[in-house]
């Protein structure tokens, strides 16, 4: 098991979005805390998204209005401290860069299309579902997308358990690489969200943002970009 802790892609502007998306989360995750066990279970139940509720699957009931911002909503919950801090960690190292690189209204926009990605793909195989999706991770897994396009080679450092623990330094390419190898098997062999993690929630917006970098640098022509070099698929 292993868990990145840093990189050494320095940024060229403050990500002020990136910050901000951080704190965002945070709070919200605080207020929902603080309504108590039942206020939260029924805080997420409203908010998270449901997709048997959103998509009215038996027609047996009136959709009420709110249920049509809960693909948004949704990506400001979390269902625990671990749940909160892991994205938050993986928000800040990865996503620092690619606000760099798109600015901070582009990278919102990104942001929250990767997430709208991800739920897309989880609804099409967890059509019936009745447990509501939250978290981060489907819009933050599409700027990991985006980073192993724009920084293949990046090194990012580790924290490994494995017997020992320890640190080790890896290549992007391989860390993200690896990241999502494991996402694809998890939803191969589990349910799309076994084990509570939406599997392929990960892999859709995962997918979506190498999809949107590839085709963003190649309209670049793969020239550097805010000072940083954009690397054009070295594997």
């Amino acid at each position: 098991m292993f868990f990145p802790i840093r990189d050494d892609n320095p940024t060229v502007r403050t990500p002020y979005l990136t910050i901000a998306l951080i704190v965002v989360n945070t709070l919200i995750f605080l207020y929902t805390k603080s309504l108590g066990a039942r206020g939260f279970e029924e805080f997420t139940m409203m908010y998270g998204f449901t997709p048997d509720v959103f998509f009215n699957i038996d027609h047996q009931f009136i959709v009420p209005g709110w249920v049509y911002i809960t693909p948004l909503s949704s990506m400001f919950l979390h269902g625990g401290w671990m749940h909160l801090i892991g994205n938050m960690v993986f928000l800040w190292i990865f996503g620092n860069n690619i606000e760099d690189y798109f600015g901070p209204i582009k990278f919102f926009i990104f942001y929250v299309l990767s997430g709208l990605a991800a739920i897309a793909v989880y609804s099409v195989f967890s059509l019936t579902s009745e447990v509501p999706l939250v978290g981060a991770s489907g819009a933050i897994a599409g700027v990991m997308g985006a980073y192993i396009i724009l920084h293949p080679r990046a090194q990012i450092t580790c924290l490994v358990f494995f017997i020992l623990i320890t640190f080790v330094t890896l290549p992007a390419k391989v860390v993200l690489g690896i990241w999502f190898a494991l996402q694809v098997v998890m939803a191969m062999v589990g349910s799309s969200s076994g084990g509570g993690v939406a599997w392929l929630a990960h892999v859709g917006g995962f997918l979506f943002g190498m999809a949107v970098l590839w085709v963003a640098v190649r309209l670049k022509g793969g020239r550097p970009y805010g000072g940083q070099r954009v690397y054009k698929m070295q594997w």
